[in-house]
């Protein structure tokens, strides 16, 4: 059979076309420069946004991941915020609630929001979680530490307001420090924590904040204000076992699964939902301030939830978390 020559010059214009074609696919799609980003609209601004990437210091060769994620709110979010927004507002208007700041993130892939991000709250309680971390990190290092016995007969007083009280130690008996950290979280009992805060490894509890990038605690300061997007740290490398073994990550989220405090996140959520969370009530009587983080496991999308507030009457503020966690799990519901 004929062949027909090809004619030399129509190979090279192929040739350049081809050049010229494929020159033009990378330039439209290597990184954009943070000029170009600017013009771009959020959408796109979100497609390049960088990662915000922790890692755990102090060691030689080895650099363990913490977390990882966009630096960028996520733009399926960004329709919800209004939506959350409205339920703080309403409580205002109603003089239950001064000002609130809420964190969601989202692990299926590192999708956040965060609403009012730059406000501090004394957060009293939520700092149980780190001292649990430090205490599960002091038996990593000296295995069978918990099973310390401690026999509470000493009275311990505080002059903290405690609104929402549960079961407590009793005085003159025996407990191990794993028994007191139990009371600690579960009933957020004062007692059994002023005991385990004599017990604890200062330098430890320290390096569970400076390890993450947190400024380190003052033992002799009454107070350490927080965010939400500072504290949602915690939640996260005990999701991820990014800073305990996985044995003792799930030990901490299977204490605070048992948490009998029902009156805030819990009050948002059905009754079937399984969840990991703590309570903090801090501040003056004239100005208090209630926290709560969670881990929710609701359908196949667990999600952190972060709400912190302050008002005027410490009984109202929980009842504002739980609409709030009411609009987030119905926004978390209809995302497929």
């Amino acid at each position: 059979m004929l062949q027909k020559k090809i004619p030399a010059y129509f190979i090279l214009i192929a040739s350049a076309l081809s050049i010229i074609v494929c020159f033009g696919f990378i330039e439209f799609n290597k990184p954009k420069s943070q000029e170009d980003l600017e013009n771009l609209n959020i959408t796109d601004s979100n497609k390049y946004c960088s990662l915000n990437i922790a890692r755990l210091k102090g060691y030689r060769f080895i650099h363990p991941l913490l977390y990882a994620e966009p630096n960028c709110e996520a733009t399926d979010f960004m329709g919800y915020k209004n939506e959350i927004e409205q339920v703080i507002e309403s409580n205002k208007a109603l003089g239950n609630l001064n000002t609130a700041s809420v964190y969601i993130r989202e692990f299926k892939q590192a999708e956040w929001l965060v609403i009012n991000e730059g406000e501090k709250y004394s957060v009293g309680s939520l700092l149980k979680v780190p001292e649990l971390i430090a205490y599960y990190k002091m038996e990593e290092l000296n295995p069978g530490f918990m099973d310390k016995k401690v026999i509470y007969n000493q009275r311990i007083t505080t002059d903290k307001i405690i609104n929402f009280e549960s079961n407590h130690i009793i005085f003159g008996q025996t407990y191990t420090i794993r028994e007191l950290l139990k009371y600690m979280i579960v009933y957020s009992d004062n007692e059994a924590t002023l005991i385990l805060n004599k017990l604890i490894d200062g330098n430890i509890f320290k390096k569970v904040f400076s390890d993450v990038g947190l400024k380190e605690p003052d033992f002799k300061s009454n107070s350490y204000p927080m965010g939400v997007m500072d504290y949602s740290i915690f939640m996260k490398e005990l999701y991820n076992s990014s800073y305990l073994s996985f044995k003792y990550s799930e030990a901490c989220l299977d204490l605070l699964s048992q948490s009998k405090f029902s009156d805030g996140i819990v009050s948002g959520l059905p009754s079937n939902c399984d969840l990991v969370h703590k309570f903090g009530e801090s501040g003056t009587t004239d100005n208090p301030n209630f926290t709560e983080a969670a881990i929710v496991y609701c359908g196949k999308r667990p999600y952190i939830l972060i709400v912190m507030t302050k008002g005027k009457d410490m009984t109202k503020l929980p009842k504002v978390v739980g609409e709030i966690s009411k609009k987030v799990y119905e926004i978390m519901s209809k995302r497929t």
